[in-house]
């Protein structure tokens, strides 16, 4: 195991918990998250993961971000929110020291607002191709709304900075997800045009997606650009070193998203109607992680390597020793070699119950069908979904994850995503919240009592 993922040197296991799905009337992240890292403490939980914490569209989701680095304001507790004329100061050194983003993040929010939302392509020329006088002039008409988007992003980084002390204080650590691809319409293919496979106007010329496989005949197509890596290459990866950097500055292990693209990409050209018109490119995958570690001194990063995963994932995976993952409710096709199956864990794995595009442990048994129900029962042999977090618990992998719906018990109602749907009975994706009350003080301590019997219990001094 390497001396870069300190997180990972002993068993742990961690909730799954977006901040969003917090019961705050005003903001996660005060009393709401700390109340949460208490209760994470007392069951013996040494790991809370979330999700990507970008600024979200309407959609609500956090993979399609308008910024890697800015933080989401919806999340900002307004009752505990410093106030900018009374810290002058600390708010000064914020603005100087986050300028390099900060600056090109704000007057993108409100160009956007001041277009009514239309993506960046679609501005005039001058906007759209950044020329240095309307960009000026720009500054100066919406200087008001340039100042209230920097005090959110402050009081942003302040707010997530003493919560991340908070948790380390109660031997809690917090586990981040960054997605591989940004979104088109983001201050990321507006500022670095450069980094992405892009038409003149701006729009994509190729996009990200997956082939055609066993649950989808015409493949995924997702939208997002895909990058330019002749470019990254030249510039020493310098793009990713900053969303990198920007990351661990929030969190102590990092999940990276799709890791296969980092090896090959499925490219499809744009106005491609499916993605079966796509095709595999090589990445320089190595290359990237080489400078990455070199310049942050390790890698704490976990691959995110579900899906369909070829031979040169698994070397790009293992040559810089990065833990992959499992998810329990993939294992029961029948096959004993089932890679997802805990008997065929190695220690150096994150296990999952589910993940947040899964459905809720309950909801996906009651689901099943009867000969694959039967492969459940007969491997694990008592009731759902206690049975599955069991299994995850008490398997070799030095970190296993549920969501915490399956340690509620909940069902399909308490759902967090269904990956492809956006209308219909499926709008409410990412809106989910726990019940008030829903953490009791019993289900703390059975929780703690199955990290203690299978050793996941880390030991730390008592919090002030």
């Amino acid at each position: 195991m390497s001396d870069a993922q300190p997180v990972l040197q002993q068993r742990r296991t961690g909730v799954l918990l977006h901040p969003t799905a917090l019961p705050a009337q005003q903001g996660a992240m005060g009393s709401a998250a700390r109340s949460f890292i208490d209760w994470l403490a007392t069951a013996g939980c040494s790991v809370w993961q979330v999700l990507p914490l970008g600024p979200v569209g309407a959609d609500r989701s956090p993979y399609w971000v308008r910024s890697d680095q800015a933080g989401n304001p919806q999340l900002i507790d307004r009752h505990e929110a410093p106030d900018p004329d009374a810290a002058r100061a600390q708010f000064a050194d914020f603005c100087a020291a986050q300028a390099g983003w900060l600056e090109d993040y704000v007057l993108f929010v409100a160009l956007s607002r001041a277009h009514g939302g239309a993506a960046w392509w679609t501005w005039s020329a001058e906007l759209r191709d950044r020329q240095s006088a309307a960009l000026a002039q720009a500054r100066v008409r919406l200087s008001i709304e340039l100042h209230e988007l920097r005090v959110e992003q402050w009081q942003f980084a302040h707010q997530w900075a003493a919560l991340r002390e908070y948790a380390h204080a109660r031997g809690v650590q917090l586990f981040g997800d960054l997605p591989i691809y940004v979104a088109p319409d983001s201050v990321a293919t507006w500022v670095q045009r450069g980094q992405f496979q892009l038409q003149a106007n701006g729009e994509p010329a190729a996009l990200a997606g997956v082939p055609p496989d066993y649950f989808s005949a015409d493949g995924q197509l997702w939208g997002n650009p895909l990058y330019n890596w002749q470019q990254a290459t030249a510039d020493d990866f310098a793009f990713w070193r900053q969303r990198f950097a920007a990351q661990l500055q929030r969190f102590d292990l990092l999940r990276v998203d799709h890791f296969r693209g980092l090896a090959a990409y499925w490219s499809v050209p744009a106005g491609a109607l499916t993605a079966r018109d796509g095709r595999w490119v090589d990445a320089p995958g190595a290359a990237l992680l080489a400078r990455l570690r070199a310049a942050h001194g390790g890698l704490p990063v976990v691959a995110e390597d579900l899906g369909l995963i070829t031979p040169d994932v698994d070397v790009l995976r293992r040559q810089f020793g990065l833990p992959g993952m499992r998810v329990m409710q993939f294992g029961f096709d029948g096959s004993p070699d089932n890679p997802h199956l805990a008997h065929n864990y190695t220690r150096f794995t994150v296990v999952y119950t589910g993940t947040h595009d899964n459905d809720t442990t309950l909801g996906w048994y009651r689901s099943l069908d009867a000969t694959t129900a039967g492969r459940v029962n007969d491997y694990l042999g008592c009731s759902m979904p206690s049975a599955l977090l069991r299994a995850a618990l008490a398997s070799v992998a030095v970190l296993a994850v549920a969501p915490l719906q399956d340690l509620l018990g909940l069902g399909s109602e308490a759902r967090f995503n269904t990956p492809g749907t956006v209308n219909g009975n499926t709008s409410d994706n990412w809106s989910w919240q726990f019940a008030p009350g829903a953490l009791t003080p019993e289900l703390a301590g059975a929780m703690r009592a199955m990290n203690e019997r299978y050793g996941r219990v880390v030991r730390y001094p008592q919090p002030p």
